[in-house]
């Protein structure tokens, strides 16, 4: 039976992505998987150079992903089944092109760890991604910004397509490195194997930085092992260093059982030159899933969560209580995955991947000597699927990489169709068709058409400024348009992504005095912030929040002001040991009337509340840094009350009764209860707030502990369970 291909839906508990975050992500990625020079400088020469090329300044163009939440509720998803007689393998086009589902019929085994819900959490390189299936990681170091994204998808031709097969091509246009890539799957007759070709193409006249990482997750127990053939491997922790470790045996546990450490880890093996690629999670009995290709995805990892509070903590979030814990196996084109590689112009990438189950001694696989047990492991992959038969399998699929596709199953962005019409590109097998395009890209189609960039309307331009392009064709473009308000604030983030600081912010000054907005006034405060000017930067982004409130309200001739403010300097007072048993009164302490306005009227109200919260949130924090709690704390209640109900904003709140020296109001925020939705992954804040708290509350001061006494106060008030995501030690 070759490989059959269906439409159908998938029902899981869903809570939904949300929109996306309007403001553009000028900021440094806060991705964890960072070394510094020291570091890099004790690396193999060729690793150290992959390791500093090329890397993200940003996620620009695209744009931040934290609209979710956490109520779930049953919600029907598009899917697409491939089976033959040994394998069922379910995709999510909708989601990534996540494979989430790869079944062994004859024993009815789920090979992979299929979460039973779908719950956003804050780990892709621009926030929303989910745990669970085969996810398809490319553009650079992390989870792809595609996690939760639609991919374009159609049934097309296999290599036994004489006998009725039949492939599944997912592609899409990836916009952080500007590439367009395709992942092709099948299922060969009478095969317990699931085929993978991927191929990433630089139609461009420049060679192009590429990342890859086909990332498994498998279910993991006390007895689960991985293998992989090495004897040595590079280990990263979260404390942000990568050095060469012994494989099975480090640091007093064999680390290829993931719950035998405490904490997160990766393991990038180090595989030797001309051995074959594989990598197996098995279980107590010696059966579980295997990956393998060709030779040019080189690399092999085990990430593991470790059986600590954070870890376990982080499992749970992730998905419904009951639910067993997972690892990852991993194989990607670099052997680490802080590493990027050079593809040269008009040239591409291609390999074949294969999936499927194994079987093996278990006595060999989970004895002390590893050599035999990876020796047990290669040799029944070998029986099962051939190295040889790999190689012929990528021979042969080959000539089908660039069959037009038959069907179309699902459709993705229309930012493809874009770069089509404006590079010209010839790109068989990946129609990036003109239907596609939407109302994003539609303002870019009509600065190609006619050299000059629609201007913001009054209307839909108060609550997003609308999806920037920021490669160099695209920033030509804008230099030679006519001057306005939205051309300036587009171009000025097209040239602070080129680097060009100076440049982006003299644009975002004109675009001021075309039209004074709250996104050009927030882009000049990132600049502030990044310069040192921290003062000045917290001054525009109230200035954002009061005209955003302002235009949204549409305030009455004479009417207040929506949000007044103490004013720069003067909310910074603090009351020596205030609420240490006193009770606090709302808005006691600042230095003028907070006057809040109904809640505004917009013509879309969700685009204008996702602003607000955006714009509060960096405003907040910016107030803060500017030591002007009682401002912060002004912005905070003049928010919507939804947003000051959300987890992020409680959280915010505590901090800034801290920082007004209310430390018994912030721990009654603690004590309240709350999540923080979009935590991302490595963030203390949750228990830095905390033990802050704590301390304060411990000296009734702002003075400093001693060593002795801190490690007295943390041990007496503990972080309370439900807050513990740390993913290193403490």
């Amino acid at each position: 039976m070759a490989t059959s291909v269906r439409r159908t839906t998938l029902t899981l508990p869903t809570a939904p992505v949300g929109p996306d975050n309007p403001l553009p992500a000028l900021r440094p990625l806060d991705e964890v998987h960072r070394v510094d020079d020291r570091t890099r400088a004790t690396l193999p020469t060729d690793m150290a150079r992959q390791v500093a090329y090329a890397p993200l300044r940003s996620v620009l163009p695209v744009r931040l992903r934290d609209g979710y939440g956490r109520d779930r509720a049953p919600a029907a998803l598009d899917a697409i089944v491939l089976e033959n007689d040994r394998l069922r393998a379910t995709v999510l086009p909708g989601l990534g092109g996540r494979v989430h589902s790869l079944v062994h019929k004859p024993t009815g085994r789920e090979l992979l760890y299929r979460n039973p819900v779908f719950q956003p959490a804050d780990f892709a390189l621009n926030g929303a991604w989910f745990s669970g299936g085969i996810e398809w990681n490319i553009g650079a170091t992390g989870h792809t910004t595609l996690s939760c994204s639609p991919l374009h998808a159609a049934r097309v031709p296999a290599p036994d397509a004489a006998d009725g097969g039949a492939m599944v091509r997912l592609w899409e246009w990836e916009r952080l490195r500007d590439l367009p890539f395709q992942v092709d799957l099948w299922l060969p007759a009478d095969s317990a194997f699931l085929c993978v070709g991927v191929r990433i193409r630089n139609p461009h006249h420049l060679p192009a930085p590429v990342y890859w990482w086909s990332n498994i997750a498998v279910p993991e127990d006390e007895h689960t092992r991985v293998l992989a053939p090495a004897d040595e491997a590079w280990h990263f922790g979260y404390a942000r260093t990568l050095s060469k470790v012994p494989v099975p045996e480090w640091d007093g546990a064999d680390r290829t059982y993931p719950l035998r450490g405490a904490y997160p880890a990766d393991y990038f093996y180090e595989v030797p030159d001309g051995a074959r690629r594989w990598i197996a999670s098995l279980d107590a009995d010696g059966g579980g899933l295997v990956q393998t290709s060709t030779d040019l995805l080189r690399g092999r990892k085990l990430f593991v969560w470790g059986a600590g509070p954070g870890g376990r903590r982080w499992q749970q979030w992730l998905t419904e209580p009951g639910t067993g814990g997972y690892a990852e196996i991993q194989a990607g084109l670099a052997r680490t995955q802080l590493e990027h590689i050079p593809l040269e112009a008009g040239e591409e990438f291609a390999w074949l991947e294969a999936y499927g189950p194994l079987t093996a001694d278990p006595a060999a696989v989970h004895g002390a000597d590893w050599a035999a047990a990876r020796r047990e492991t290669e040799t029944r992959l070998e029986a099962a699927l051939p190295r040889a038969a790999v190689d012929a399998a990528y021979a042969a699929w080959r000539p089908y990489a660039d069959a037009e596709p038959a069907e179309r199953l699902a459709t993705g962005s229309g930012w493809g169709a874009l770069e089509i019409e404006r590079g010209g590109f010839q790109l068989p097998g990946t129609p990036f068709d003109p239907d596609t395009l939407g109302e994003e890209q539609e303002p870019w189609r009509r600065l190609l058409r006619t050299g000059a960039l629609p201007d913001w309307e009054p209307g839909p331009s108060r609550a997003d400024p609308g999806a920037s392009v920021v490669a160099p064709a695209w920033r030509d473009l804008l230099e030679a348009a006519p001057s306005t308000a939205a051309a300036e604030y587009h171009l000025g983030v097209a040239q602070w992504h080129a680097g060009d600081r100076a440049q982006a912010e003299r644009s975002w000054e004109r675009s001021l005095r075309c039209a004074e907005t709250p996104w050009t006034l927030r882009c000049l405060a990132v600049a502030d912030t990044a310069s040192g000017h921290p003062a000045r930067a917290a001054e525009r982004l109230l200035r954002a929040v009061r005209l955003l409130l302002a235009s949204a309200a549409a305030p009455e001739p004479g009417a207040p002001p929506v949000l007044e403010t103490a004013g720069a300097g003067q909310g910074a007072a603090r009351r020596e040991g205030a609420g240490q048993g006193a009770a606090r009164r709302e808005g006691a302490g600042q230095g003028a009337a907070v006057s809040v306005a109904a809640p505004p009227v917009a013509a879309d109200p969700l685009a204008l509340e996702t602003a607000e919260a955006a714009l509060g949130r960096e405003a907040i924090l910016a107030l803060l840094a500017a030591d002007r709690a009682d401002d912060a704390r002004a912005v905070l209640d003049a928010l919507r009350p939804a947003i000051r109900a959300r987890g992020r904003f409680r959280l915010l709140r505590a901090q800034v009764l801290l920082a007004q020296g209310d430390a018994l109001a912030a721990r009654a925020v603690f004590d309240e209860g709350f999540e923080v939705c979009d935590l991302r992954e490595g963030d203390e804040a949750l228990s830095d707030t905390w033990y802050a708290i704590v301390e304060r509350l411990a000296t009734g001061t702002e003075d400093p502990l001693t060593e002795e006494a801190r490690a007295r106060t943390h041990a007496d008030h503990p972080l309370p369970a439900h807050y513990e995501f740390r993913m290193r030690p403490a």
